[in-house]
C-alpha cells in the first residue's frame, strides 16, 4: 500500500508539472536488450520488434568467445537464456552458433547487429562491455576485446548515430578512454545518483552516469546536471519505473517493456517529451 501511495503522489506531482516536462525536459527512452520482458532478449527478433514499434534507442551486451568473436549476450553463463551449458568465454564461435535461445532463436553476433543498425537514422545505442568476472578478461584479453569492439562498432556507425560504450568495469572504460580520445563512455553503477557517484564520474572524467533509481533524488540529478553529467536511470521494468524516472529528471532511461510503455505514454502521458 505504501508503494502505491508513493507512486500516486509522484504521479500527481508530474501532472502539476506539465510545463516543466513538456517544454524543458526531454527523456531519451531506449529498449533494454531489445525489450527483455516483451521479447527474447538480445536477439535480432527483439531489436526488430522495438525498431518496428518506433524505437531508435537500444542497449545491448557483448562478450567474447574463446576464439575471439564478439557475441551479443548478457550472462557469462549460457544456462539462463540458451540450451547450452558452461561459459560463453569457454566456447568457440562455431559452438555458440549451434545453440538456440530457450525461445528458439539463434544467438546473435555483434556483426549481425551492426549490419541491422547500419542503415538506420537517428540511433542511440549503448554497447555494454561485459568483461566480468575479471578472471575471464585478464589484461591482454581485455585489450583484445576493447580494440575489437570499438573498431567494429565505429566502422559500422551511421554518421548521425550516437554510440556509447558502457560498463561497470572501469578497466574497460579506462582502456577506451586512454586509447580512443573522444569516445563516448557511460559508467554503470548499482548505486544511486548521489554525491559519491557524481564525484566518481568527475574524478575519472566520464560525463555519463548510469545509476539506479532506488535512492536517487531530484536534487541529486540536478546536481549532476550542474556538474555537466548526463544521467541515465534504471531499472525500467514497469510504467511506474518510467514515471519515477521522469519525476527524478533523468536524461535517459532504459525500458524492458518498450512496446507497452510507448502505447501507455501516447495514451496517458503524451505531454512528457519522450524521444524513442
Amino acid at each position: 500500500m505504501k508503494t502505491h501511495r508513493l507512486f500516486f503522489t509522484l504521479l500527481a506531482a508530474l501532472f502539476t508539472s506539465v510545463e516543466l516536462f513538456g517544454q524543458t525536459q526531454e527523456i531519451r527512452l531506449f529498449s533494454h536488450r531489445g525489450g527483455r520482458m516483451e521479447n527474447d532478449e538480445n536477439t535480432l527478433k527483439a531489436f526488430k520488434a522495438s525498431y518496428d514499434a518506433g524505437y531508435r534507442g537500444f542497449e545491448t551486451d557483448i562478450r567474447m568467445t574463446k576464439d575471439g568473436e564478439l557475441v551479443i549476450t548478457h550472462d557469462s553463463s549460457l544456462e539462463r537464456t540458451t540450451n547450452g551449458k558452461g561459459l560463453v568465454e569457454d566456447h568457440t564461435k562455431t559452438e555458440i552458433m549451434q545453440l538456440q535461445t530457450k525461445q528458439g532463436n539463434k544467438m546473435m553476433f555483434l556483426d549481425e547487429l551492426l549490419v541491422f543498425l547500419q542503415d538506420k537514422k537517428g540511433l542511440y545505442v549503448e554497447f555494454e562491455m561485459k568483461t566480468s568476472p575479471a578472471s575471464l578478461y585478464p589484461e591482454d584479453r581485455l585489450k583484445e576485446y576493447c580494440d575489437k569492439l570499438y573498431k567494429k562498432v565505429m566502422e559500422k556507425r551511421p554518421s548521425d548515430a550516437l554510440y556509447v560504450f558502457t560498463s561497470s568495469d572501469y578497466r574497460a572504460l579506462r582502456y577506451l578512454q586512454s586509447h580512443y580520445p573522444g569516445v563516448d563512455l557511460l559508467l554503470i553503477t548499482s548505486k544511486p545518483c548521489n554525491a559519491e557517484t557524481i564525484a566518481l564520474c568527475k574524478t575519472v572524467g566520464i560525463n555519463r552516469l548510469g545509476a539506479t533509481m532506488n535512492g536517487t533524488s531530484r536534487e541529486s540529478v540536478q546536481r549532476a546536471h550542474k556538474e555537466g553529467i548526463i544521467v541515465s536511470l534504471w531499472p525500467g521494468k514497469s510504467v511506474e519505473d518510467f514515471m519515477l524516472g521522469a519525476y527524478l529528471g533523468c536524461d535517459y532511461m532504459c525500458t524492458d517493456i518498450p512496446i507497452q510503455l510507448k502505447k501507455w505514454i501516447a495514451a496517458k502521458a503524451s505531454w512528457i517529451n519522450v524521444k524513442y
